[in-house]
């Protein structure tokens, strides 16, 4: 992923966090007719190695696993807020004329060797994380155990587990850091404005990069 310096995300806790925010990756490994791409959520475990070790799983009848191998290169990429940024929101545009769109983003890029894993234990435990870490807001939330035991077995016997223990994390904060000072803060406002939570949200994280700016970070 090409990355200015000025769009680079260096803060492991902030890309990290990202990806426990917005756990749907895209994953992509390259098999034995081309590149195969999977949309799954992942669980982060921070605790194992330098950037962390991503844990998913597929169904069986996915052929992915079966094409993995102890040198097959992974990509995950993780969203964020993103959208769309008009030069009408600029101050600038009436004094100097010189602006042009662009669009916002937040990603995380995590690179990795994966594995699959088939061990029964392993793949129960991995359904009980991911299900404590997506129903954590739940005003009641579901429990592994709220279903019958036989019911979730035979089901984890159809998914295979999927291991990626990461050896390179790349975090692109692409907030308008490139643009004239008010036209970055006229575009958190526009942002801020639209009212929904992604906009909202991107809205906080443009006016953040603006505070580190005006505090030399």
């Amino acid at each position: 992923m090409y990355v200015p310096p000025y769009h680079a995300q260096t803060e492991l806790n902030s890309v990290q966090s990202l990806i426990e925010a917005q756990p749907l990756g895209a994953w992509v490994i390259s098999g034995a007719e081309g590149l195969i791409a999977n949309h799954i959520p992942f669980i982060l475990d921070r605790s194992r190695g330098e950037f962390g070790t991503l844990r998913a799983h597929v169904s069986r009848a996915n052929p992915v696993w079966q094409q993995l191998a102890a040198s097959t290169d992974s990509l995950v990429m993780f969203q964020g807020p993103q959208s769309y940024i008009t030069p009408s929101w600029y101050p600038t545009r009436l004094t100097e004329g010189k602006v042009v769109p662009t669009w916002n983003y937040v990603v995380a890029h995590a690179h990795g060797k994966a594995r699959a894993v088939e061990d029964p234990r392993w793949i129960l435990q991995l359904l009980r994380d991911l299900t404590e870490h997506s129903e954590a807001q739940q005003a009641l939330p579901w429990k592994i155990e709220d279903a019958p035991l036989d019911f979730i077995s035979r089901l984890a016997r159809a998914v295979v587990g999927i291991e990626i223990p990461i050896s390179k994390l790349q975090g692109k904060w692409k907030l308008s850091q490139d643009e004239a000072m008010p036209d970055r803060l006229g575009t958190a406002d526009k942002l801020l404005a639209l009212g929904d939570a992604n906009s909202v949200a991107l809205a906080g994280l443009v006016t953040e990069q603006i505070n580190h700016s005006k505090q030399g970070l």
